[in-house]
């Protein structure tokens, strides 16, 4: 179950018109642990053209024999990467967990931006006991710190 300032949000019904995506934070009850992250509500997936589409295409050049289409992502059920949290919801453990939607985002660049900004604001590299991100973009790792 997902938490948006104290409302459950449980279909896409309850989410804003115009949201790409959302930055959350996922909290392991019994050690106060947190992941912040991102997460997009649609994915783009290739998909092959059937034979029936493929003979229906005309024009000059190279027919192109797939298409992109777009499909709801695995939001409802996901609770971050993090390797930890992967390994305590494969043990079976999902209700030691709480996740909450810090913001609704109306777009891929600025559901990095916000992430990122979340990421710094938290201080999540700094204070490692507190946080399962140990990078941010790739660029700055909690390892950074510990010197």
């Amino acid at each position: 179950m997902w938490l948006y300032k104290d409302k459950v949000i449980e279909n896409t019904e309850d989410i804003p018109e115009n949201t790409f995506g959302f930055i959350y934070v996922t909290t392991h009850i019994p050690t106060g642990i947190s992941y912040i992250g991102k997460k997009s509500l649609i994915h783009n997936v290739k998909k092959k053209l059937t034979k029936k589409e493929l003979i229906e295409q005309t024009g000059p050049g190279r027919k192109p024999t797939s298409k992109v289409v777009q499909k709801e992502s695995d939001w409802k059920t996901y609770y971050g990467s993090a390797k930890p949290i992967l390994e305590l919801l494969k043990a079976g453990k999902h209700s030691e967990f709480t996740r909450e939607i810090l913001q609704f985002v109306p777009n891929k660049k600025l559901l990095t931006y916000y992430e990122c900004k979340y990421l710094f604001k938290y201080s999540v590299l700094e204070h490692s006991n507190k946080y399962f991100n140990d990078n941010i973009l790739g660029k700055f790792f909690t390892k950074d710190f510990l010197n």
